[in-house]
């Protein structure tokens, strides 16, 4: 059965899509058959890998119920990578969803077969914790929360891990924090030296041993449609990622 990781921080600019879609590609370099879903109205991740954000079937029509999850994947480029895209309508989806029966439920109900289709699957969560994010984190067995190396940052994942405890006690029980990933961080500023520290000792073990650092290539990706990994090989942003997608698994 497959693993569903929610990548998710009600912050912006964290670099959530860009660690769904290279995480991605890591797995899927690992072998295992992946499944990226966007479930962010922009389409980032849609567009990193080089899907179309007006192609049908997409998430918003999952979420509307016409579809289920597994129906709306396609081939997404690199070997053993899948997409679910995302659609503008998300944005109709924040009003849509709580008229609906059961609306924190609606994506765990259309799942379909995805967890026996695919060995793991990652939702690219959108920057709010709306309707949206709630039905991913209710659907899903982990997450995964990606932090920018700044102050604000700290006091924005004590926020959202307060959101996950409700989740967890009111929706999905078996929810489970998989890790914080510390992202576009600069080795050579005190500032991002000082955040890690402060993660490290706040949220000990919580906190993934491999940083992803702030590099062109890992910036540049997106626009050729294809994640850092198959873009640029050899670079850091690369070897992060990849490294990054051990440790997931290794923490199981």
């Amino acid at each position: 059965m497959g693993l569903i990781y929610s990548i998710a921080n009600q912050k912006g600019g964290v670099g959530k899509t860009t660690t769904a879609v290279n995480l991605g590609a890591g797995f899927a370099r690992l072998g295992k058959k992946v499944l990226v879903v966007d479930l962010d109205q922009q389409c980032n991740a849609t567009v990193a890998l080089g899907g179309d954000k007006h192609e049908r079937p997409s998430s918003y029509d999952v979420l509307s119920g016409m579809n289920t999850l597994d129906q709306a994947a396609k081939p997404a480029g690199p070997d053993n990578l899948w997409l679910v895209p995302a659609s503008r309508d998300l944005a109709g989806a924040v009003v849509e969803l709580p008229r609906l029966e059961e609306p924190n439920y609606r994506l765990r109900e259309q799942l379909g077969n995805v967890t026996e289709t695919f060995d793991t699957i990652l939702i690219d969560c959108p920057p709010a914790l709306g309707p949206v994010t709630v039905n991913a984190l209710v659907a899903s067995d982990r997450v995964i929360v990606p932090v920018q190396a700044e102050y604000l940052a700290l006091e924005g994942l004590v926020e959202f891990l307060d959101t996950l405890s409700t989740v967890r006690r009111e929706m999905n029980p078996t929810l489970e924090l998989a890790g914080v990933v510390v992202t576009m961080h600069d080795e050579r500023t005190r500032l991002a030296q000082d955040v890690e520290r402060e993660l490290r000792d706040h949220f000990s073990e919580t906190v993934f041993r491999n940083v992803i650092p702030r590099t062109v290539r890992v910036a540049e990706a997106p626009s050729y449609g294809i994640p850092v990994t198959d873009y640029s090989p050899t670079s850091r942003g690369s070897s992060a990622y990849l490294a990054l997608a051990d440790e997931v698994v290794a923490r199981g």
